[in-house]
């Protein structure tokens, strides 16, 4: 075995071993894969091998398409048969809500080029003869679809590593992982000897977190049960047949030598190796636990009747690692060159391929092609520290796996974690909470919804999570005052003599300006895409707060701690847990303030876009004139300790002028009525400024040059930007957009949906899209797929709510 490699991957399962060969595919072939045991030995081997498409993201679909058309060409590139079987795959619907969940998704795989057909129970019947027709309103049809033999598939993915460049070494166990004295990976140490590396990927699969403790790191993955069964031939045996899926009874389906594999997820998970993955735990099984398997039979058979009479050949039950929220775990952690690719549930097999890609890129080039913050192991905070938590979630995400998740869905485990200084306020008020990042956040008040419009309730899903509350606290916002909890909004501060050339180094916008400014900016990649979105206030000569959204924290303090300078002239600290931030936003907020406070708060004294420090009642105080709903307001920041005592002298002094307290939801709304993008899904790494419409934050002659600056100049100076994210007004006020609808003109989807929602001033239901630059001028007609339904739409000039911003600068 070598004694260095620039790259080490710990586990050989498929994923380790796809990374290994797309980091060589890339040129990088000084790669060592190490593995414990032999290669498929932990979860890999015992994977049922079902290979299905659609989900829930636009990366995680691209990922999966990756995979398909790469185990297609596999056998070509490598000279291996990775044992795909490319039969199709059906997704029945036993009810009305799976049924609209299926229109939903065959719009989604239109704007995702993925072929997919709805079709009738009897044509699902047609492609697999024995099933029950029972119950069955139809089906998805993807023709792509199928399976695969898992172990096939990596000893292919390894022959190809190997042929590139890249070594195996099995039967080799990792001890200890080194880190040099400015804390980087630098070795891995095994029972076979040192290998000095300058990158450690670890994919080991359920034993992730046990590796990842070696450098301090914690991936938050909880090993479960799972099981299924092969059933003997049939008689007459089953040719073989496309894979099947029936999420209501909770099984799946695929052939096997004339028979069946079976399986699925039941209500009652049984996780496992809570203590860490035992020594010696070499392609093992669980104990047989039928009764916990009964739930998954008892669906079986009412779909297939015939699976109450077959000969079971072999039962199943199997360790694999789940995620608390159900994606994988990737990136770079909080110890460079210590990279995660882990977490691969119930489709790690099927995005193999793609996982392999987006990591061997992100190494390479510092970045992925896809937008993978949903995947990034930066999403979790710290309080997945804690493995009860961490189980709790785990186990809610295992249990309801096959339900469908209606947008406003709201995880329950381990609730409330994560509470602001002024909860119990929130709660005696009636509010509805949400949950994000572990914080519990009102999206709308009860006691607000006996002046809301009920006839206003959106039609579908998008009227289920909704409250007409939501309307209420959106009119009280525009023509009075509304008071936001928003401490849940991530705080980081930059400090030390270098902090503001850093920060023009890594902001698009203009960042050395004086103190008490706030500049809205964007932090580009070296693609040009929108890796961060925030406001940056100058508090000091060396000082600055960064606020951003509640889910990126983590996210873009890493950003930003991944480009710091290495002299330590710069600093960089997550500081939300010590203030609570307070937003008042209405035309009647300036005067609700001002009472409260000796500062002079006029238009002149206090301009938009500045800051100050002041008193508010009894409170200290940094306020922001800024506003994420288009209105007057202030964003107001104290220590937490005086949050409840700040809500106080706020509610009280402003309820005779008709502020009520309003959540999340009505921010959402009034954010659309003014066109405030949303990262995420309105802007993401992926997108330009210029793409988002957000170029008037770029400045591009800076004296300072700053990162994506080459790529927006370069656009600027040929053509322009190729897409342009665009308003559009829905025909159907009761029509709304929940997100990734296909957006058509002349039959051709041009585009999907961002972000969508109801505008309570502007009367009109909204939704944003990007659309090739020709389709992206006002007045452009098209129509917008919702649920299975044509929708007209019309592409309209934006801001559709006060376009000449007279009421945020009043």
């Amino acid at each position: 075995m070598r004694t260095s490699a620039r790259v080490v991957v710990i586990g050989g399962g498929v994923g380790g071993c796809s990374i290994a060969y797309h980091l060589a595919r890339l040129g990088w072939k000084d790669v060592l894969l190490v593995e414990q045991f032999d290669l498929t030995a932990g979860s890999t081997w015992h994977s049922a091998g079902l290979v299905g498409q659609l989900r829930s993201s636009v990366s995680l679909t691209r990922m999966m398409m990756y995979s398909v058309g790469l185990y297609a060409d596999l056998a070509e590139l490598t000279g291996k048969d990775p044992g795909w079987h490319e039969l199709g795959g059906i997704r029945l619907a036993s009810s009305p809500e799976r049924l609209q969940e299926i229109r939903r998704q065959a719009g989604w795989a239109q704007t995702f080029g993925l072929p997919l057909e709805i079709i009738s129970a009897s044509e699902a019947q047609d492609r697999f003869p024995p099933i029950s027709t029972d119950g069955v309103l139809g089906a998805a049809w993807l023709p792509r679809d199928g399976y695969l033999d898992p172990s096939q598939l990596t000893f292919a993915l390894a022959d190809g590593a190997r042929r590139l460049g890249a070594q195996i070494a099995t039967r080799t166990r990792v001890t200890a992982v080194e880190r040099d004295a400015r804390g980087r990976v630098c070795a891995v140490v095994t029972d076979k000897g040192r290998v000095e590396t300058e990158v450690v990927v670890n994919a080991a699969g359920m034993a992730a977190p046990d590796v990842a403790r070696l450098v301090g790191v914690t991936v938050p993955l909880i090993p479960f049960g799972h099981q299924y069964l092969i059933t003997e031939p049939f008689d007459p045996p089953l040719v073989p047949l496309p894979t099947l899926r029936d999420p209501d009874n909770l099984v799946y389906w695929r052939t096997e030598v004339g028979g069946l594999v079976m399986g699925g997820y039941e209500r009652d998970p049984m996780p496992w190796a809570l203590d860490g993955v035992p020594n010696g735990f070499e392609a093992q099984l669980l104990s047989e636990d039928w009764p916990r398997f009964a739930e998954i039979m008892d669906g079986a058979v009412r779909r297939m009747p015939s699976m109450e009479h077959a000969e079971v050949k072999r039962f199943f039950n199997g360790p694999e690692a789940f995620t608390p929220d159900g994606e994988f775990i990737l990136g770079e952690s909080d110890v460079p060159g210590f990279w995660v690719a882990a977490g691969f549930c119930a489709h790690g097999l099927a995005g193999a391929g793609g996982i392999g890609k987006v990591m061997a890129e992100w190494i390479v080039d510092g970045e992925p092609e896809y937008d993978l913050w949903h995947m990034d192991i930066r999403r979790f905070g710290r309080h997945y520290r804690s493995q009860r938590y961490t189980l709790a979630r785990t186990v809610e995400v295992y249990s309801t796996y096959y339900d469908i998740r209606y947008p406003g869905d709201e995880r329950q485990a381990g609730r409330p974690l994560r509470v602001s200084s002024t909860y119990e306020r929130l709660r005696a008020l009636g509010a509805s909470f949400g949950e994000k990042s572990g914080w519990e956040r009102a999206n709308w008040f009860e006691s607000n919804a006996g002046v809301g419009d009920e006839s206003l309730r959106p039609h579908g899903w998008a009227g289920r999570n909704w409250s007409p509350a939501i309307g209420a606290e959106c009119l009280a916002a525009r023509d009075a005052a509304a008071l936001f909890d928003q401490s849940s909004f991530s705080k980081i501060d930059i400090h030390g003599p270098g902090a503001c050339a850093f920060l023009e180094r890594l902001c698009a916008n203009a960042i050395d300006r004086p103190v008490g400014t706030v500049t809205y900016t964007q932090l580009l990649n070296r693609r040009g895409g929108i890796e961060c979105d925030l406001t940056v206030t100058r508090l000091a000569p060396d000082r600055f707060q960064l606020v951003t959204g509640t889910a990126f924290g983590a996210h873009d303090l890493g950003w930003i701690r991944a480009h710091l300078p290495g002299d330590g002239s710069v600093y960089a600290d997550d500081a939300t847990a010590a203030r609570a931030c307070l937003c008042i936003w209405g035309p009647r907020s300036r005067e609700i303030v001002q009472g409260l406070t000796k500062t002079n708060l006029g238009g002149e004294a206090f301009p938009y876009m500045r800051a100050q420090e002041l008193a508010i009642g009894h409170v200290p105080c940094l306020a922001l004139r800024v506003t994420y709903v288009g209105e007057l307001g202030f964003e107001i920041y104290c220590p937490t300790e005086f949050g409840g005592a700040l809500w106080d002298a706020l509610i009280d002094a402003g309820s005779p002028q008709g502020l009520v307290p309003a959540g999340y939801r009505a921010i959402d709304s009034l954010r659309l009525e003014k066109g405030y993008r949303a990262w995420g899904s309105d802007i993401t790494p992926e997108t330009t400024p210029d793409e988002a419409g957000l170029g008037f934050a770029v400045r591009i002659d800076k004296a300072t040059p700053f990162v994506g600056q080459d790529v927006v100049r370069a656009s600027r100076a040929g053509e322009g930007p190729q897409q342009r994210l665009c308003c559009l007004v829905l025909d159907d006020p009761r029509a709304v957009c929940l997100g990734s609808e296909p957006v058509l003109v002349d039959d051709e989807a041009i585009g999907r949906v961002t972000s969508g929602g109801w505008g309570y001033r502007v009367a009109k239901s909204i939704a944003y899209a990007y659309l090739p630059a020709a389709h992206a001028q006002p007045g452009t007609r098209a129509t917008v797929e919702v649920f299975g339904e044509a929708v007209g739409a019309e592409v309209v000039a934006e801001p559709l709510y006060d376009p000449g911003n007279e009421r945020i600068r009043s």
